[in-house]
């Protein structure tokens, strides 16, 4: 069956989605461009490692070894940890936290309890209120309008990298070429995708999805590729 994940809950406070995969057998992916910061926690051989992760600004082929098992949280945007922020971890370029010998995290000077794919929301409240992870509550306004009233551009532009990892005009292009591959495997056209994606045609769709996805429309449309973890 190789890779296998699901969605363990769904949007809740600083959280997207709590997630969890598994591998039975040795596999292959294509781990696509993505704007949200998160956690992750791999359990492989008997040991738990806890990532910090990035944005991606790219796909990248990953693999995966045989009874690996996976869960973790992605945050929404403008949540992140300042001691971590987000572009120091961006493509792949994740912190693993020191863990102790009975599997405790450490973290901010403290010992955390290792979470389970059911209570990884409980563990990043906690964070949240012990001040480790922050919420910047302007970047939902200046994802949409670039801008915040008496705000400087440039004041408001290094804001939202600082809490982000990404420029604003970089994370619309992955979000559309997100959209544009859910399209896809929804039965939608490639002419249509590249219409209704904004596209100024299909190399430019095609060029995106390779660069992003990880795979041309045509690969995305036919199925029998995994793309995110």
């Amino acid at each position: 069956m190789g890779l296998s994940n699901r969605v363990v809950s769904g949007p809740a406070g600083p959280l997207v989605r709590v997630w969890a995969a598994e591998c039975d057998s040795p596999t292959d992916f294509s781990s696509i461009a993505s704007v949200n910061p998160g956690i992750g926690f791999a359990r492989v051989g008997g040991t738990t490692t806890v990532h910090l992760r990035g944005p991606a600004t790219k796909a990248s082929t990953l693999s995966c070894p045989r009874d690996a098992e996976y869960f973790g949280a992605d945050f929404r945007l403008g949540a992140y940890l300042p001691m971590f922020p987000p572009a120091r971890l961006a493509n792949l370029q994740d912190v693993v936290l020191p863990t102790l010998p009975d599997g405790r995290i450490l973290l901010g000077g403290r010992a955390w309890e290792m979470p389970t794919p059911q209570n990884v929301d409980v563990f990043i409240n906690r964070l949240e209120r012990a001040g480790l992870l922050v919420l910047d509550p302007l970047i939902e306004e200046l994802r949409h309008d670039g801008a915040v009233r008496g705000m400087p551009k440039r004041t408001a532009q290094s804001r939202f990298v600082r809490a982000v990892g990404l420029s604003r005009r970089k994370l619309q292009v992955i979000e559309r070429a997100r959209h544009a591959a859910r399209l896809l495997r929804a039965g939608a056209a490639i002419a249509d995708v590249v219409f209704g994606a904004g596209y100024h045609d299909q190399p430019h769709l095609t060029r995106s999805l390779r660069q992003l996805i990880g795979h041309t429309p045509a690969e995305v449309v036919r199925g029998g590729v995994f793309l995110a973890l």
